[in-house]
C-alpha cells in the first residue's frame, strides 16, 4: 500500500469518529426563522464548552486536509512555502497578539468578536474551495468530504459564537457591518500549478486561523475557571 493510500485511509477513519462524535455534540443554533435562537437556552459554560469541542474539531480536520493534500498535489519544491510565516494569507491584516503577555492583556470581549471575524472570514474561502476541488480529476472523496465537512460546521460555529457573544457580553444582535470581515477575495481562474499552490496556500492558512480560534476560545475558557492558570495561552 503506497502512503498516500495509507495517509487516506488513517484520515477516513478519523473523519468517521469525528463525524460520530459530533452527531452526539450538536452545535445548531437555528430555529424555524433560520435565527441562532435554539442555543439561548442552554447555559452559557454548556454552550462555551461545545463551541470549544467544534473548533477544536475544525482545526483537527483542517490539519489532516492540508497533509492528505500536499502529498498527494504539491510538488515536494514548493512545499517550504508553509513556513513562510503566512505572508500569502488573506487574513495576514488581521491584528493577532504576537506574545504571550499581549494575548493576556486582551478582554473577554476582543477575544469573542475576533473569534467571530476569523469564522467569518472562511466561511466564503471554504465555498471556494469546495468548488475548485471538485475540478480535481483525482481528489479523493476524503479530501471533498472533509472540505464540505469544515464548511458547514464553521457556519454552525459561527451560530454558536454569536450566541455564545450574547450571552457573555450582553451585546444584542451582531450587526453586519460592524464586524464584516476584510477579505481579500479569490480569483477562480488560475493556471494548473498556480491553482494547486493557491488552494495549498488556503489551506495552510485556513489551518492557522483554526487554531488561532481554538486556542482564543480555550483561553475564555481558562478566565471563566483560574485567571492565574492562563498563562500557558
Amino acid at each position: 500500500m503506497s502512503r498516500v493510500q495509507v495517509i487516506e485511509a488513517w484520515t477516513c477513519s478519523i473523519l468517521l469518529c469525528v463525524l460520530r462524535w459530533t452527531a452526539t455534540l450538536p452545535l445548531d443554533c437555528k430555529d424555524e426563522v433560520s435565527s441562532p435562537s435554539r442555543c439561548i437556552s442552554i447555559s452559557q459554560e454548556q454552550l462555551l464548552d461545545r463551541v470549544i469541542q467544534h473548533a477544536e474539531l475544525i482545526s483537527r480536520v483542517s490539519e489532516e486536509s492540508c497533509a492528505l493534500f500536499e502529498e498527494m498535489f504539491v510538488p515536494y519544491s514548493s512545499r517550504a512555502f508553509r513556513n513562510q510565516g503566512g505572508s500569502a494569507c488573506a487574513t495576514k491584516a488581521f491584528p493577532i497578539p504576537s506574545s504571550t503577555t499581549e494575548l493576556q492583556q486582551i478582554s473577554d470581549k476582543w477575544l469573542l468578536h475576533s473569534v467571530l471575524k476569523l469564522v467569518q472570514s472562511w466561511i466564503e474561502p471554504l465555498v471556494y474551495l469546495q468548488t475548485t476541488l471538485d475540478r480535481y480529476d483525482d481528489a479523493p472523496d476524503t479530501l471533498l468530504n472533509r472540505t464540505k465537512w469544515v464548511s458547514d460546521k464553521l457556519v454552525s460555529l459561527e451560530q454558536g459564537v454569536v450566541v455564545l457573544i450574547r450571552k457573555m457580553l450582553d451585546d444584542g444582535m451582531l450587526t453586519p457591518s460592524e464586524y464584516e470581515p476584510e477579505v481579500v477575495p479569490y480569483d477562480v481562474q488560475p493556471e494548473v500549478l498556480e491553482s494547486v499552490l493557491r488552494d495549498y496556500t488556503l489551506l495552510t492558512c485556513f489551518k492557522k486561523d483554526a487554531h488561532k480560534v481554538e486556542t482564543f476560545l480555550k483561553l475564555l475558557k481558562c478566565r471563566q475557571n483560574d485567571k492565574l492558570s492562563c498563562a500557558l495561552y
